[in-house]
């Protein structure tokens, strides 16, 4: 029996559709039919072979992290889960899987999806909403009336890091363009910098955190805005510790992992603050390559989704 799969031949290849054999779960494992999965810019960076001291690939590869589905079967030895039930999992970058007809899930690594959420909300979550919440709570432990200014506000870390934000009562500054001005201020961000026509750096100063989520340049030029003891998060590339000491603040790369504890945490926390999970579009397995082509872009505002 076979499934529909997307997969990977070498780095800097184009990805493209086949016919792959249906996986069987092992002991631990759970096999779940994927109704929605979604596309970060780890996948891009995958692709083109970014990654591969931190994720190497064999290849043929298959492809694809944050999905959510129903359970179609159980190992032997899973006692947690249940045929039918409704869970969104992250799978790990080097051994993919998430967009397919099926994929297998270790059962330590899935979480049930609460009520009121739906498969394409839970499939944007895994790890744009966990990246957002690692680097805000876990690293920088935020805690209200800060003032944090949110990079790239309308792209997928960005758009839940402000609603976070905004649920532990922060101030919130972000910086976006076009029609991603509106969608930041929508979501909770109190004032939104269009990074187009305006300096940031220039009329933002004394945050107590950035959230960095473009690196380069605008990294550098964050550091300047954060008052002495303040702290700057990367989850783009290792920062400038010369700068960071420079300024007197402190600067921490937010390197996210797979983490069914803090999924279902922020699970809960949408669903329970009623936060929205910012689609850019959705897209069907067999045009996956457009898709793709839209995350690489940068011009996505919020999530795109792949159905099966």
């Amino acid at each position: 029996m076979t499934m529909k799969s997307i997969m990977l031949n070498a780095y800097g290849e184009a990805p493209y559709l086949t016919h792959v054999a249906m996986p069987e779960p092992g002991a631990t494992d759970v096999l779940v039919r994927v109704a929605a999965a979604s596309l970060n810019p780890l996948d891009n960076k995958l692709q083109a072979g970014y990654l591969d001291g931190v994720f190497p690939l064999t290849f043929p590869s298959k492809m694809g992290t944050d999905l959510a589905g129903v359970i179609e079967k159980t190992g032997s030895l899973t006692s947690r889960w249940r045929v039918g039930d409704r869970v969104v999992a992250r799978l790990s970058p080097t051994e993919g899987g998430a967009f397919a007809d099926f994929a297998l899930v270790p059962e330590d690594q899935l979480v049930l999806i609460p009520e009121g959420i739906d498969f394409d909300q839970a499939a944007g979550m895994p790890t744009a909403a966990a990246t957002a919440w690692q680097a805000l709570f876990e690293t920088a432990g935020l805690t209200a009336g800060q003032t944090v200014l949110i990079h790239a506000g309308a792209g997928g870390v960005g758009s839940f890091a402000i609603q976070l934000a905004h649920a532990a009562g922060a101030r919130l500054i972000a910086t976006a363009s076009g029609d991603g001005m509106e969608i930041a201020r929508r979501l909770g961000a109190d004032q939104v910098i269009d990074y187009r026509s305006e300096d940031f750096a220039s009329v933002v100063s004394d945050v107590d955190i950035v959230l960095d989520t473009i690196g380069g340049v605008t990294q550098q030029k964050s550091f300047g805005v954060l008052r002495r003891g303040g702290k700057l998060l990367t989850v783009v590339s290792p920062p400038d510790e010369a700068l960071a000491k420079a300024h007197g603040v402190e600067a921490a790369f937010v390197f996210h992992s797979s983490d069914a504890k803090r999924l279902a945490t922020v699970m809960k926390e949408v669903a329970s603050k009623g936060m929205s999970v910012l689609i850019d579009s959705s897209v069907p397995l067999k045009s996956f390559g457009e898709g793709f082509a839209r995350q690489a872009s940068g011009r996505a505002r919020g999530k795109i989704i792949i159905h099966t």
